[in-house]
C-alpha cells in the first residue's frame, strides 16, 4: 500500500498475489480501482512522474497563451477601431460631398436665375417701349457694375446696340442711363470697348454735346460722355478713331469749363482721357492746333494731382517735333517749368519736368539758351543734391549739355579775339617769367578761359541757390554752410564737375 501511495505501477503488479475465494473480492475491487486510475493516468499522459510534468507544464505555458490571446484581442480591437475610423472617414467624406453637391446645385440655380434675368433685361431693351428701355438701361448699369461675367454675357446677348441706339432719344434721363450702362459694360473688357465704338457710340456722343442754341451742354450729360471717353481711350485700337472724331476739342473745352466750375472728378477724367490720346503721336497735332491748349496747361499747373497729369501730357507732346516747337513758342514756358522744379516737392512732378527740359535741351540749341536765361541752372544744381535718383540723373544730363554749350561759346570767343594778334615767343630764361608763372594748377591763372567761364557759372548758380536750399530745409537765416558746400563753390572745372 505504501508503494501504491507512491504511484509506482511496477510494485503494484509484482505485489499482486491471488487470494482465496473468501478474500479475493476485496483485492479485485482494489485492482479495478487501481486499473481505472492507471487508465486515467495513461490517458492524461503516462506515468506518475510524467503526469506531474504534464500537470505542471500547462501551468508554465499559460502566460504565453494568455499573451497570445491578449495580442489577438488587441489586434481585433485595433482592426475594429481602424474599421470604425475608416467608416467614420468615409461617412465624413460623404457628408462633405453632399454639402459640395448642395453648394454646386445652389450655385447652378443662382447662375440660371442670373442668366434668366439678363435675358429678360436684354429682351426688354430690344423689344420694349420707352419705359422698358429706361428700366433696362438702369438694370444693365446695376448688373454690370461689379460683375465681369455679367458684362460679357450682356454683350453676347446683344445689349450694346439698343443702348447705343438710346443715345438718339430726346429724353435726357434715357441718354444718361444709356451712357452709364455703356460705361459699366466697358470696364475691364476690351471686347466690349471695341464693340461700343464699332456700334457708332463715339459720333452719337459728340452729337449730344453739340448745342447750337446753348453756351454749354448739360453738366451731367457731359460728365457721362467724358467718363465714357476715358474708358474707351484705354484701348489702343480706339485711340485713332476717337482722336480723329473731334473728341479732343470737346475734352479740352470741357476741361476749361470744369476748371471754372471746379468739378474735380470731371477735370481728372478729362486729363486722363487726353493723356490716353496723347500716347498716340498722330493725336498730338489736333491738340496743339488748339491755340491756347498748351498755355492753358502751363497756367493750370498748381495742384499736385492736376500737375502730375498735365506734366504727363506735356511729356508726350514734346516727343514729337511739332509738339516741341509749340511748347517753346509759348512765352515763359521754361520759366514755368523751372518754377515747378523750385516749389513742387512731388518727386513725380520733378521727374517729369526734368524729362521735358531734358528732351527740349537735347533737341534745340535755342531752347538751351532760353533755359539758361530762365535760371534753370541753379534749380538743376539744387535738384542734383535734393531730388530723387531719377531727377538727379536727368538734371545732371541737362547740366552737362548746358556746360558743353557754354564751353563751345567761350572757346569760339577766345579763338576770335586771338586770331589777328601777333604773339611773340616767350623768353624761357627770363627771371620775371619764372617768378610770375604760378605753380598751383588750381590757381585761376593756370585755368583756361573755358574753364574759368564754366567755374564762374557754377559759382553764381550755387550762391544764388543757397538761400533757396536754406529755406526749403527750414534752417535759420544765419545758417553757415558746411565745408563740403563751400568746397563746391570753389571747384575747378579742370576736373569733372560733381554732376
Amino acid at each position: 500500500m505504501g508503494k501504491l501511495h507512491q504511484n509506482n505501477l511496477g510494485s503494484i503488479v509484482l505485489d499482486h498475489q491471488p487470494t482465496t475465494a473468501g478474500g479475493g473480492g476485496g483485492n479485485f475491487k482494489f485492482w479495478s480501482s487501481c486499473r481505472r486510475r492507471i487508465i486515467a493516468t495513461m490517458r492524461c499522459g503516462g506515468g506518475g512522474y510524467r503526469h506531474r510534468e504534464t500537470v505542471m507544464s500547462p501551468v508554465m505555458e499559460k502566460p504565453k497563451e494568455e499573451s497570445k490571446r491578449s495580442e489577438c484581442r488587441s489586434d481585433v480591437i485595433k482592426s475594429y477601431n481602424n474599421c470604425k475610423s475608416k467608416k467614420s472617414d468615409k461617412l465624413s467624406e460623404l457628408l462633405r460631398m453632399s454639402e459640395l453637391w448642395e453648394e454646386e446645385e445652389e450655385a447652378v440655380k443662382k447662375k440660371v436665375e442670373v442668366l434668366e434675368e439678363l435675358k429678360r433685361v436684354v429682351k426688354g431693351l430690344q423689344c420694349g417701349g420707352d419705359i422698358e428701355l429706361l428700366s433696362g438701361a438702369k438694370d444693365v448699369r446695376r448688373l454690370a457694375k461689379e460683375d465681369s461675367d455679367a458684362r460679357t454675357t450682356l454683350a453676347l446677348l446683344g445689349a450694346i446696340p439698343p443702348l447705343v441706339a438710346m443715345l438718339d432719344s430726346n429724353d435726357l434721363d434715357s441718354q444718361i442711363a444709356a451712357l452709364y450702362a455703356l460705361l459699366n459694360l466697358g470696364i475691364g473688357n476690351d471686347a466690349n470697348k471695341a464693340a461700343i465704338v464699332k456700334a457708332g457710340a463715339v459720333h452719337k456722343m459728340l452729337d449730344l454735346v453739340k448745342t447750337p442754341n446753348q453756351d454749354s451742354p448739360n453738366a451731367d450729360l457731359s460728365a457721362a460722355i467724358v467718363a465714357n471717353f476715358l474708358g474707351l481711350t484705354a484701348l489702343d485700337s480706339n485711340k485713332p478713331i476717337i482722336g480723329s472724331s473731334g473728341a479732343i476739342s470737346f475734352l479740352i473745352k470741357t476741361l476749361k469749363n470744369s476748371t471754372k466750375n471746379i468739378n474735380p472728378q470731371v477735370i481728372q477724367d478729362c486729363l486722363r482721357a487726353l493723356y490716353n490720346l496723347s500716347i498716340l503721336p498722330s493725336n498730338i497735332s489736333p491738340m496743339i492746333e488748339i491755340d491756347d491748349f498748351i498755355p492753358f496747361l502751363l497756367t493750370t499747373l498748381g495742384d499736385i494731382e492736376t500737375s502730375d497729369r498735365i506734366l504727363s501730357i506735356l511729356s508726350n507732346i514734346v516727343s514729337t517735333p511739332e509738339g516741341r516747337k509749340a511748347l517753346s513758342s509759348v512765352q515763359d514756358s521754361f520759366h514755368t517749368l523751372v518754377d515747378v522744379l523750385n516749389w513742387m516737392d512731388s518727386p513725380n512732378c520733378q521727374e517729369k519736368s526734368t524729362y521735358i527740359l531734358m528732351v527740349m535741351a537735347h533737341k534745340s540749341y535755342r531752347d538751351r539758351q532760353a533755359m539758361i536765361e530762365s535760371g534753370v541752372t541753379s534749380s538743376l544744381l539744387e535738384l542734383t543734391l535734393l531730388g530723387s535718383t531719377l531727377a538727379q540723373k536727368r538734371a545732371s544730363r541737362i547740366l552737362e549739355t548746358l556746360r558743353m554749350d557754354k564751353g563751345k561759346q567761350v572757346s569760339e570767343t577766345f579763338v576770335g579775339t586771338t586770331t589777328g594778334a601777333n604773339l611773340s615767343a616767350p623768353v624761357y630764361g627770363s627771371v620775371d617769367l619764372v617768378k610770375s608763372r604760378p605753380t598751383d594748377p588750381m590757381n585761376p591763372e593756370m585755368m583756361s578761359d573755358e574753364n574759368k567761364a564754366v567755374k564762374q557759372l557754377v559759382q553764381q548758380s550755387l550762391h544764388s541757390n543757397m538761400r533757396r536750399i536754406v529755406k526749403r530745409a527750414n534752417l535759420p537765416q544765419d545758417f553757415v554752410p558746411s565745408e563740403r558746400f563751400r568746397s563746391l563753390t570753389s571747384i575747378s572745372t579742370s576736373k569733372s564737375l560733381p554732376f
